[in-house]
């Protein structure tokens, strides 16, 4: 498929909308994490400049000890592998449907690609939502 802007090919809209879906709902959470951390921090450690700074998965640690959620802490890694896998992928064309998607490779010695479906995309922003709410009810409001 192409676009008026590009030359390329690229995934169809819906995968595309997914995928902006996807990035938009993790930086959210990203975002909410912080949030939540700050609130929680009672000896006020840590500054939103620092938190901000980090990457996703080195706020594991400060979800552990200032939320002290596991639920939240383990949910939230999980999402973090989900994401990389998206955000380091490079562009295939899917032999079984012949249309473009992302995809990465598994680690040696497999070294087989993963394809990132529609479904992957789905459940990525599925557990997003779980997240969220988890973060809201975290909140208290």
């Amino acid at each position: 498929m192409y676009e008026k802007y590009s030359r390329q090919a690229l995934p169809t809209k819906e995968y595309r909308a997914l995928l902006g879906s996807a990035l938009c709902v993790f930086n959210s959470n990203n975002a909410f994490i912080i949030e939540n951390i700050l609130r929680n921090d009672e000896d006020k450690k840590y500054n939103w400049y620092k938190l901000i700074d980090l990457e996703s998965g080195k706020l594991h640690s400060f979800i552990k000890e200032i939320i002290a959620d596991s639920k939240i802490a383990d949910l939230f890694i999980n999402i973090v592998d989900m994401r990389n896998r998206i955000i380091h992928s490079f562009q295939i064309t899917d032999i079984h449907d012949n249309k473009q998607k992302l995809a990465t490779k598994t680690k040696a010695p497999e070294n087989k690609q993963f394809i990132i479906t529609e479904d992957y995309l789905m459940e990525f922003i599925e557990l997003n939502e779980i997240l969220s709410s988890l973060l809201h009810d975290l909140r208290g409001y």
